[in-house]
Parts: structure tokens; sequence; C-alpha cells
């Protein structure tokens, strides 16, 4: 059955708000495909089972994350998440603990991984003033690192770093206990970070600020929307190349 390019069109313009060049290129050389992508990413603002505000935070997050840097939509759901009735302090938020995430995680995976080399050798015991530490960093914020012993034992003072930086993001501003763990799961699962660790950990702390299975999955799906980048900035290429331009 022919798809109604018209039709289609509309569908896109309606469900994501604008028009791209890379909508047009496969509008007219791969609709089926166009209508694939549709149906998935619009598929979790059709569920409702996020609102829209919250999808938008985690549309930013997942682009703007250090590990995607996609300027343009990040702008693009910014201007979205106000118009769904996000404050700026909200926005704010969103983007600091966009940053706190990224840099935790490299610190986080490999002290894991050194933690497990080290074997029993890895971390002396805490002593009570840095048992007080852990808990009250893990009270503030709903989290402890898996090699956090490793971390306040061994090196203080970047656990003094570590923990500021978490608590900056954690600990204050207007989002709640469930927003932030959601958008916290987004970018530890978005396709250009995949990190499990912190996926686990936040699905953990999702579930124990009451957030669903549904909502849970409905993030997952929000995080795997940026493969789309891979069309918007490579079959733009694609047509230039095919009709003979090479650089701009």
């Amino acid at each position: 059955m022919a798809i109604d390019k018209a039709a289609l069109k509309e569908e896109i313009m309606r469900e994501r708000g604008y028009w791209a060049r890379f909508h047009d290129v496969l509008l007219e050389h791969a609709p089926e495909f166009l209508q694939a992508y549709i149906a998935f990413q619009a598929a979790p603002a059709r569920s409702q089972v996020l609102d829209r505000k919250l999808c938008e935070f985690i549309y930013i997050a997942i682009d703007i994350s250090v590990n995607h840097m996609y300027e343009r939509g990040a702008r693009r759901h910014m201007g979205f998440a106000l118009q769904a009735g996000a404050t700026k302090e909200e926005l704010l938020q969103v983007l600091l603990l966009t940053t706190v995430m990224a840099a935790q995680q490299p610190i986080d995976s490999g002290l894991a991984i050194l933690s497990e080399e080290l074997g029993a050798s890895a971390s002396p015991p805490l002593d009570a003033g840095e048992q007080a530490i852990k808990a009250s960093y893990a009270a503030a914020t709903g989290h402890w690192p898996e090699a956090g012993d490793l971390l306040l034992a061994r090196t203080p003072d970047l656990a003094e770093g570590y923990m500021a930086y978490g608590r900056a993001v954690w600990d204050a501003g207007p989002l709640t206990a469930k927003e932030k763990e959601l958008i916290a799961l987004a970018i530890c699962a978005s396709p250009t970070a995949l990190h499990e660790p912190g996926m686990r950990r936040h699905i953990k702390g999702a579930l124990a600020a009451e957030a669903t299975p549904e909502e849970i999955a409905t993030v997952l799906q929000l995080a795997a929307a940026i493969s789309i980048h891979s069309c918007t900035l490579g079959i733009p290429g694609w047509e230039d190349v095919i009709n003979g331009k090479l650089v701009e």
C-alpha cells in the first residue's frame, strides 16, 4: 500500500513540532523508514505515560550530554519544555544534573574495575567519620557508588569533590526525586553512554521514588530516540554526495 506522503508529513509536524531537511530526503527516498521512525519516536508522547515537560527534560539531557553534544536539539527541546510549562530553574537543573552525571560515570566505572583488580586490599574499612560522610551523602542523593568506599578511604580529596558535585544537583533545585532519577537514567541509558551501573542505580532509585515500570520503560525509549541523529546529520550528507557535492 502506497504511503500518503502529504499525510505523513502532516503527522510528523504534529508529533515532532518541526520539519527538517532529513525528513524531506527520507520522505522522497525512504518513506517506509520515515513512517517507522515517527511510530518509534512518537510512542512515548502518544502513550502519555510521562508528561510532556518531563519528556522534553529527558531529550534536553541526552542531547546536551558531553557524550553527544547535539546543541541544536537541546535548544529545540528547551523551547518545547518552556511551551510545556517548564521554568528556567527546572531547565538549569536539568543541565547541571547532566553535567554531573557525565563527570561521575568514568570515576564510578573505573574505580569499580580498580576495586575488582585490587581484591581484598582495595579499601581499608571506613572509620566512624568516613561512615558518617558516606551516610550523609547517600541520604541526600539516594545513592552511593559501587566503589565509593575505595574513593572515600584512598582519595579523600577526590571524594570530597565528587560528593560536593553530586549534592549540588541532587540535594537542591525544583525537580522532584522521581524526575531526577528518570532524567539520570536517560543519561546513562543513552546510546552514546550505555552506562550499565548507572542504569541499575537509577532504575532502583526511580522505583524507590515511586516511578512505575511503564515510566521507566518509556524513559528507555526516549533515550534510544537519539539514534535518529545518525539520519539528522547523515542523510543530508548522503544527498549531497550522490548529487556530487562532497564538501560544503
